[in-house]
């Protein structure tokens, strides 16, 4: 009697131990599936938000513990083209993009870190492992930056059309685009491109001095009705000064160096040197 007594409390005592067994395998599992969820949460914060070089810190510590993880190492490129580091990034996507699990998004990627090298021939080749089927922004956003450099322009506009409607944030490519056209000579078809930039991002300011420069390319001399800082409103003035100056409208030009000056909150010292050279020659 007392060893069925016996039996039966040990019994019972190794089911309870299996089942504070079971409960702790499944607190462990629900510990880490939070700690990736705030791992993946984090890493898109750097990939985002975070400033560039605290991006790059925060995956070259994480690859030192996850060798393994191709994520953090997709982390880390991402990061390095931030951080226009793009010659260490492009070593990253090479070994990325050699693995049997790599995407046709890490091709783009590396394609997009090689025309930042300015390797255009790499790049190329990159893009033409990626398969038609796969059609996003970035691909044709490069597609069109790759068939500028070999001056195709019909195919350039054509890519350029396509990746302005797979976005709903075209401003860059739309830039990128006025750009193409403006070292073509077509001012007026650069200009109504980047007044289109600027109604998607008002703040780019690399989209208003292309702008200035293909109203000035025209011999319009005015400055364009865009939102403006008093600083962005002197240096577009400037760009614009410059401009009429290469075209032989020197008074102009003089005229509005002058009005550069005047109208910085500062003292502009690029457009006094620029004013003294004009008044000496």
């Amino acid at each position: 009697m007392r060893h069925s007594v016996v039996v039966a409390l040990c019994l019972a005592g190794a089911g309870l131990l299996a089942a504070c067994g079971n409960q702790t395998t499944e607190a462990s599992r629900a510990l880490q599936s939070i700690d990736l969820i705030d791992e993946t949460n984090l890493a898109d914060v750097m990939l985002t938000v975070a400033e560039p070089e605290e991006a790059v810190g925060f995956f070259r510590t994480a690859l030192e513990d996850q060798p393994h993880r191709l994520d953090l190492k997709r982390g880390l490129a991402r990061s390095l083209v931030r951080a226009a580091r793009p010659t260490e990034a492009v070593a990253h996507w090479r070994e990325i993009t050699a693995r049997p699990d790599a995407t046709n998004e890490d091709r783009v990627a590396y394609a997009d870190a090689l025309i930042r090298t300015n390797d255009w021939q790499a790049a190329r080749a990159e893009l033409d492992r990626v398969p038609p089927t796969h059609e996003t922004f970035e691909r044709y956003r490069l597609e069109a930056m790759l068939a500028d450099s070999q001056r195709q322009w019909s195919r350039a506009d054509s890519f350029y059309e396509t990746a302005v409607g797979l976005t709903t944030r075209p401003a860059t490519v739309l830039n990128n685009w006025g750009f193409s056209k403006l070292t073509r000579g077509d001012s007026a078809g650069a200009e109504r491109l980047f007044v289109e930039a600027l109604s998607y991002d008002p703040g780019i300011f690399a989209a208003k001095n292309n702008l200035v420069m293909a109203r000035a390319a025209q011999r319009n001399y005015t400055l364009p009705m865009v939102s403006m800082t008093q600083t962005e409103r002197a240096q577009l003035l400037h760009t614009m000064a410059v401009a009429a100056v290469k075209q032989g409208d020197v008074t102009t030009g003089r005229s509005l160096l002058q009005d550069a000056i005047d109208t910085h909150p500062q003292h502009f010292e690029e457009a006094v040197r620029a004013l003294r050279a004009l008044d000496s020659a």
